[in-house]
This record gives C-alpha cells, structure tokens and sequence, in this order.
C-alpha cells in the first residue's frame, strides 16, 4: 500500500503541493511525516479536520504518523494569514489544551505501540525549552539568510498589505523554529517528511532546506488545499463562529447539521475528503444521490459518517432522533425522549418566555399565553386573529380560542413549544 499514498490523495482532492520524488520517496520503505498543530485551543477544529485525514491516510497506507503538539510554537503564534499577531499563551493553558488534542487525534489515528507503524504524539517544547537564543541564532539562524524568510508569502502579505500592523520579531522567527522543528524530528525521529495546509508551504520548505544545509540530507514536503465552500462563505465558520471537534463547544447535533445543510457541491467535495469511504461506496451514493437529490442521500451519508468518526455512534443515534423529531407525526412523546440538553441544542436561538408554574397549573387561556404572559404576538387582536386562522400550535398539536394551557402541556417538566404557522416558533418555559 505504500506507493498508494499520493494517487489516494488525488482522487480524494487533498493534493496540493509536493516535492519532486516524493512518490519514488515512499515506495522504498515505511516512513514517518509529521505535522503540526498550534495548542491554542483546548479543542480542534473542522478546519483542521484535513490535516488529520492526511496524517490518517498516511497510517493506513503502511506509514508511521507523527503528531507534533506545538508547545514552543504556540507560545509565539504562526503568522500565516493572519493580519495581526496572536495573542501569547502561558504553560499552564497550552499543557491543558495538548492534553484535549491528544485525546480528540485518537479517534483518527492509532497509537498501539506494538503496531510498527504506530502513531506518536511530541511537543516541541520539549527539545526547545533548553535551547538558549545564541545557540539557537549560532546552530540555526546562520543557515537561513534574511532574503530568504522575506521572500515568504506569510512574510511579504503581511508586510505589503495595507490593514497589517507589522510584524513582530517573535512572527518572524516562527518559520525558523518550525523548520528546526523539522531538522530536530529529521535527526531524532527519520522522519523524513511534513505535511501541512498550502498556506503552511512557506514554513514547510523552510525545514526541508535547513535539512538540506545543516545535515546535507534530503526532506519532504507535502501539502493539502484549504478547503472553500462552494458559496463562497468560510469553511467550518457558522454565525455563532467555529464548528469544533469536542461536544462541550459543538454539540454532536448542531456538528450532524452542519454536515447535514451541505450543498450538494460541497457534500460532493466533503464526503471524499473527510470520511474513510471507498471509491466504490462513494460512487455508489453519488449516483444514488443523483437519481433523488430531494432525498438528500449524499448529505445524510456524509453527516452520519463524519459525526460517528469525530464523536461516537450514539451521539449519531440522538443526533438523528433530534433531526426526526421535528417532523415526527407524534411529536410531543418523541420529544420526552430526549434529555434537557439536546432539546435546547434543537430549539437553540428560538425566541423564550418565561411564566411561573403556578400560572400553567392553574390553566391559561390562549389570549394571554400569546400575548400578556409572553409577548410572541404584538396583540391580543393578533392573538385572536391567529387561533381564528387555525394557525397556533401547541407542541405540534393545533388549538383553538377555547383551549387552555396546562401542566399536561409540558415537554419534560419545563418547556412548551408554539408554533405559528410553519415558520415561526416560540419555547414558553416553565418555572
């Protein structure tokens, strides 16, 4: 499997950029490619999603994967595409986070030892933490010339641009760490390759020509495109910001709907590079999907698998049962099913009121509940307009003038859902 490498990542749209005999490199023997990833958040995210595939490939087609946790690194910030230098991190933050990337790469990778070509996680840190900066500026600094790191495009955009404020001497010198990180896993580790984004080229080949100048050796690039979305908007963005691998900050349901609202270019695009599926089984729902898209076969494809990868089959299971929900035929007793968390994930964003349990216990009138208690409807006349209209719905279940809200309205104790019509939706709820 070791020459399928490269012809993999073509078919599955994850080539960018590669070093000439890159693919004579691997045929030869078991190698080990590293790449690297900043601890600035206690979670990844979907946009490092690629990365991870890449090094994940690289595992199943026979290669050894190194994950580098920067710890060094991420204390200074890579500049590549930022307009603006990071904001520093302390010990104490980056250990917390190194310890949560870990754990989430151990759904893509594997690290049982006592396979050879087993996954190993190193920081950075650990071989830069003693490194005075005149022995660093002696041993590797003077093999680098100025004109070289200024000819870099995560050097020149950020210099020529007209929103840049500069950049600092730390920025500056983060291609010449990461390429000693290179250098350092080179001698330490054969490893004999980096993988990265495009956008990391610049600091990539900055390693592989310190390889060349410090050992006399030779070194590996590689790199993936950054993924665009066929609308033009940012991938992994949403309003409410990044769409992140850890269930505390994307819940597994709102992460099944982001895959689950894919277009159908995109989903195209997505299911070959973020799921283990074959060339068959993906053709195989291409062409079903092609033949019903009002089914939407490719995005319910692409959703399961990606959201049992990232967190678990169960999480699949309740994220599935949340989507059906919402047009189920017995929609109030289907929602008891689902704990407080999810329902709130399902109707996050809908406008709330709250009223006093007393006041349901004693039962109140439409009217009131529309308007005087909660103010869903501008006024009582609008109210009485929309029970008229045969428009209200209580937890799915039309109503009329007549009824009367109640505890046995209540969706686990707490919530009652409205809906005016198809569009608008309203949670009342209890306390």
């Amino acid at each position: 499997m070791k020459n399928d490498f490269l012809s993999l990542l073509k078919w599955r749209g994850m080539l960018q950029d590669h070093i000439p005999g890159f693919a004579d490199h691997l045929s030869v023997e078991m190698r080990s490619a590293y790449i690297g990833f900043d601890p600035t958040s206690d979670s990844l995210h979907i946009g490092n999603l690629v990365p991870i595939m890449l090094l994940a490939h690289f595992q199943k087609c026979g290669h050894r994967p190194i994950v580098l946790i920067g710890g060094a690194t991420g204390m200074i910030g890579d500049p590549s595409g930022k307009n603006s230098e990071r904001i520093l991190l302390d010990g104490n933050t980056l250990a917390k986070n190194q310890k949560a990337i870990k754990h989430q790469l151990s759904r893509f990778l594997d690290f049982d030892k006592s396979k050879k070509n087993s996954a190993i996680i190193l920081n950075n840190y650990n071989w830069m933490k003693d490194f005075s900066f005149i022995d660093f500026t002696r041993s590797v600094g003077k093999h680098i010339t100025v004109n070289y790191m200024m000819a870099k495009d995560s050097v020149k955009n950020r210099i020529s641009s007209e929103n840049a404020t500069g950049m600092s001497f730390t920025e500056f010198t983060y291609q010449l760490i990461q390429g000693y990180d290179f250098l350092h896993l080179f001698k330490s580790n054969n490893c004999t390759i980096q993988m990265g984004g495009s956008d990391q080229w610049g600091n990539i080949t900055t390693g592989v020509e310190l390889v060349r100048r410090v050992l006399n050796g030779k070194g590996y690039a590689i790199t993936c495109p950054l993924i665009t979305k066929s609308d033009g908007s940012k991938f992994g963005k949403t309003e409410e910001g990044n769409i992140w691998l850890c269930a505390e900050r994307t819940s597994p349901y709102k992460f099944y709907q982001y895959w689950l609202n894919s277009s159908d270019v995109d989903a195209e695009k997505y299911i070959r590079i973020f799921t283990f599926l074959k060339k068959d089984d993906i053709d195989n729902v291409l062409n079903l999907h092609k033949k019903e898209p009002h089914l939407r076969l490719l995005q319910n494809r692409l959703a399961r698998e990606i959201t049992a990868l990232v967190h678990s089959k169960n999480d699949l299971i309740n994220a599935e049962k949340a989507s059906k929900i919402l047009f189920s035929k017995d929609f109030k007793k289907d929602i008891q099913s689902i704990d407080k968390s999810l329902f709130l994930d399902i109707f996050e964003g809908v406008p709330t009121a709250q009223i006093p349990n007393n006041r349901i216990k004693a039962g109140l009138d439409m009217i009131s509940v529309l308007f005087d208690e909660t103010k869903f409807l501008s006024s009582r006349g609008d109210a009485r307009r929309a029970l008229n209209e045969n428009s209200i719905m209580i937890n799915k279940e039309k109503v009329d003038e007549n009824y009367r809200l109640t505890n046995s309205d209540l969706i686990n104790d707490s919530y009652i859902v409205i809906n005016r019509g198809k569009r608008k939706t309203f949670i009342i709820q209890v306390i």
